[in-house]
């Protein structure tokens, strides 16, 4: 197939979530090829909800209703870090269920970054601030001004590291690379 005769690429919606029990930030971009563009972000305030129950269930219908709304072809969520608080990461934890839930109601598939993989790839730094991540997506998606609440910009960072990340081979272990992916998954060699 000469160059000419060669498919465009296809445009693809990612929606990017990073969980929170108080506030939810969510993040939408389009993708054609290589090329990305910041389609909506933002959060869910979940505070003024008094039960964690009552926030779950927010939780689904706004998540619902963005999936409804911009119909993304996958959903990347930002895995929880794991703190010393075991009721506060149990609680993490079913938030970032409920949305799961939300997308595989709609068969939608899902992929998890930890955050330093999404703070690696949007800044080239696993370490960054959540104001460093800001600081590198207002530049490359040229926002004139920044959210008061970076958890926007953290789900905004999540769609943009599932772009960049989006078909290559991901590794379950500290090392990346063929020989901790032959390790790890055994199974998938030819035998």
């Amino acid at each position: 197939m000469s160059k000419e005769q060669e498919k465009p690429p296809k445009e693809k919606i990612i929606l990017g979530i990073d969980p929170g029990t108080n506030v939810m930030g969510y993040g939408v971009i389009l993708t054609e090829g290589k090329k990305y563009k910041l389609l909506q972000y933002g959060v869910i305030h979940l505070k003024k909800y008094g039960s964690h129950e009552l926030k779950l269930k927010k939780i689904f219908e706004r998540i619902t209703g963005i999936l409804e709304e911009f119909m993304p072809d996958s959903v990347a969520l930002e895995a929880p870090f794991f703190g010393v608080n075991v009721q506060s990461m149990l609680k993490l934890g079913r938030a970032q269920g409920v949305a799961m839930a939300a997308a595989l109601a709609r068969d939608i598939p899902i992929t998890e970054y930890s955050p330093k993989k999404v703070k690696q790839s949007v800044t080239g730094n696993g370490n960054a601030s959540k104001e460093q991540v800001a600081a590198m997506l207002q530049t490359l998606f040229t926002l004139t001004e920044l959210p008061k609440m970076l958890d926007a910009t953290d789900a905004l960072a999540v769609a943009l590291c599932h772009h960049f990340h989006e078909g290559r081979i991901q590794t379950k272990g500290r090392n990346a690379g063929w020989k901790s992916f032959i390790e790890e998954n055994p199974d998938r060699l030819k035998k």
